[in-house]
C-alpha cells in the first residue's frame, strides 16, 4: 500500500471488513492471553513436573521467542502478502499449544512454549499490519483503540482464567482451549481475507533474520539477567551485552548490503520513527512492566489480599477503556496523534509522581483514583506509536515498521520488569533487618501481615521506601517518553512523512 496513492482496502465491503477485524481481534486475544494465563497455573505445573529452578522459563520462553520473530514476520508480510504469513503464524501457534498440552516434562513444556511463541509473535505483528491494510489511516485509529482494549483485557483476564481453568479442568486445558478457537479464526480469515500480492520479488534476508533474532534474544536475556545470573552487571550479564553489541554491528553491515533488509535502516534515519520508538519503549515499561509491582505494592504496603489487590485493577481497566476509546475516536476525527501521545504520557508522569509522594500514606480510595489515572494515561497514548510509525513508513515497509515498533514495546516491558525488580531487590537489601525476623527479601506479603505490630510497621516502612524509589524511576521513564512526544512534528494521519528527515 503506497502512502502516496489513495487508500485501497484489502477488503472492499465495509461489513465484511469489520467481521475480518473481529477475527483478527480473536487471534490477538489468544496470542496476548497466553503471555499471562500460565502465571497462576505454574505452581500446579511445578507440582507435577518438579524442576522448580526452571519455573520462570515457562513464561520467559514464550516472551523470548515471540520477541525474536516479530520483525521477521513483519518483513515477510511486506514481501509475500500478510494473509498467508498470518495463517502460518496461527498454525505454528496451534501446534505449539497442542505440544504444550501434551508435555511430559518441564523441558518439553519449555520447548513447546518456544514453538508457541514463534507463532504468537507473528500473530501480533501480522494483525497490526493487516489493520493498516483494512482501514485508512484516520479510520484505523478508531479500530486500533479496540485492539488496545483487547491487548490489556487479555493481560488482566489471563491470570484469572488460568487459575479458574486449572482448578476446573487441569493445567493442560489452558493450552488446549486454544485449538478450537484458533481453528475457527483460521477458517474465518481464510474465507474473509484475500491475499494482496505485493508485486515484489521475494529475496529473503536469511542472514539478517538470523542475526536479528540472536540480537533480540540477547537483549531480552540481558533484561532477565538479574534473575538468571543474579545481577544485571554480573560478568555473565556483561558478556551478553558484549555479544549483543557484536551482533548489532554485524547485523548493520549485513542490512546495508541486503537487497530486501529485514528492517530497512532508512527507518532509523526518520526522526519521527526514532521518537515514536522511544515513546513505545516507555509505554511498554509502564503499561506492561508495572502490573506485577503494583499488585505487590498493594499487598505488602497496604496489606491487601491477592483478591482485594486484584480489584484495584478495575479502575485501571476503566481508565484504559475511556482513554483508548476516546483517544481513538478523536484521532480518527482530527487525524492528529501527537497531542494524544503528549496527553497520555503527561497523565502517566503525574500518576507516578503522585504515587512516589503519597502512595505509602494514601487512603485506599485515593489509590483507586491514582490507578484509574494511570490507566487513563496508558489508554490515551497506547495506540500512538503503531499508528505514527505506520504513517511515517513507506508503504512497502509497513510490516517491517510495525514489527519494529511492536518489538520495541515488548523490549520496554521486559527491561522495565527487570529494572524494577533490581530496584526492589536493592532497596529491600539495604533496609535494616528486623530483629527476630531477618531480611525483608525473605518476607512474603502473607508473612508481613502475620508479624507482630512493631515488626510489621518496620517491614511496611522498608517496602514503602523501596516502592517510593521504584515509582520515582517509573516517573522518569514517563518523562523521557514525554520529551520524545513533545519533539514529534505535528503530522496528520494519512499524510506522507517528509523525506530526508533525520534523527
Amino acid at each position: 500500500m503506497d502512502q502516496q496513492s489513495p487508500f485501497v482496502s484489502l477488503v472492499e465491503h465495509p461489513r465484511r471488513r469489520v467481521i475480518a477485524f473481529l477475527f483478527l481481534l480473536m487471534s490477538m486475544f489468544l496470542a496476548t492471553l497466553d503471555n499471562q494465563i500460565v502465571s497462576t497455573a505454574l505452581p500446579t505445573i511445578v507440582g507435577e513436573f518438579g524442576a522448580v529452578e526452571r519455573f520462570g522459563w515457562v513464561a520467559s520462553a514464550y516472551l523470548l521467542a515471540s520477541c525474536a520473530v516479530m520483525p521477521i514476520y513483519g518483513k515477510l508480510g511486506d514481501l509475500i502478502g500478510r494473509k498467508y504469513v498470518l495463517m502460518a503464524a496461527i498454525v505454528i501457534f496451534l501446534v505449539g499449544s497442542l505440544t504444550c498440552g501434551l508435555a511430559v516434562s518441564m523441558n518439553t513444556l519449555i520447548a513447546a512454549r518456544v514453538l508457541q511463541g514463534f507463532g504468537g509473535g507473528g500473530l501480533m505483528v501480522s494483525i497490526f499490519s493487516l489493520n493498516a491494510d483494512l482501514f485508512p489511516a484516520r479510520e484505523r485509529a478508531k479500530y486500533q483503540s479496540y485492539a488496545s482494549l483487547v491487548l490489556m483485557t487479555s493481560g488482566a483476564l489471563g491470570p484469572i482464567l488460568g487459575g479458574t481453568m486449572t482448578a476446573a479442568f487441569g493445567w493442560r486445558s489452558i493450552f488446549l482451549v486454544n485449538l478450537p478457537v484458533g481453528l475457527v479464526v483460521l477458517v474465518g480469515l481464510h474465507i474473509l481475507l484475500p491475499n494482496r500480492k505485493t508485486g515484489r520479488r521475494p529475496k529473503i534476508d536469511f542472514l539478517g533474520a538470523l542475526l536479528l533474532a540472536l540480537m533480540v534474544t540477547g537483549i531480552v536475556l540481558w533484561c532477565d539477567s538479574g534473575e538468571i545470573f543474579g545481577s544485571m552487571l554480573s560478568p555473565e550479564s556483561l558478556g551478553v551485552v558484549a555479544a549483543v553489541a557484536v551482533l548489532t554491528a554485524l547485523w548493520v553491515m549485513v542490512e546495508r548490503r541486503a537487497p530486501e533488509p529485514m528492517i530497512p535502516l532508512s527507518l532509523f534515519s526518520n526522526r519521527t520513527v526514532v521518537l515514536l520508538l522511544i515513546v513505545s519503549i516507555a509505554s511498554g515499561s509502564i503499561a506492561i512492566g508495572m502490573v506485577n509491582y503494583l499488585a505487590l505494592f498493594l499487598q505488602t504496603v497496604h496489606g491487601l489480599s491477592p483478591t482485594a489487590a486484584g480489584l484495584f485493577f478495575i479502575p485501571v481497566t476503566i481508565g484504559l477503556a475511556v482513554g483508548a476509546l476516546t483517544g481513538g475516536r478523536l484521532m480518527s476525527i482530527t487525524g492528529r496523534y501527537r497531542p494524544f501521545a503528549i496527553l497520555g504520557l503527561s497523565i502517566s508522569t503525574l500518576a507516578f509522581v503522585t504515587l512516589s509522594l503519597f502512595a505509602v500514606s494514601a487512603p485506599l480510595a485515593l489509590m483507586a483514583v491514582i490507578l484509574g489515572l494511570h490507566g487513563l494515561g496508558i489508554g490515551f497514548g497506547q495506540q500512538v506509536p503503531v499508528l505514527g510509525v505506520q504513517n511515517a513508513a513507506r508503504g512497502g515497509d509497513v510490516g517491517a515498521a510495525t514489527g519494529t515498533v511492536t518489538l520495541s514495546r515488548m523490549v520496554g516491558a521486559s527491561a522495565g520488569i527487570s529494572i524494577y525488580g533490581a530496584i526492589l531487590a536493592h532497596g529491600l537489601g539495604r533496609s535494616a533487618s528486623i530483629p527476630g525476623v531477618g531480611s525483608l527479601t525473605e518476607l512474603s506479603p502473607t508473612a508481613i501481615a502475620a508479624l507482630p505490630e512493631p515488626a510489621r510497621a518496620l517491614a511496611i516502612g522498608g517496602y514503602g521506601d523501596t516502592f517510593t524509589m521504584l515509582f520515582m524511576f517509573a516517573a522518569v521513564v514517563c518523562l523521557i517518553g514525554l520529551v520524545a512526544a513533545l519533539a514529534l512534528r505535528p503530522m496528520l494521519l494519512g499524510a506522507p512523512a517528509k523525506a530526508g528527515s533525520s534523527a
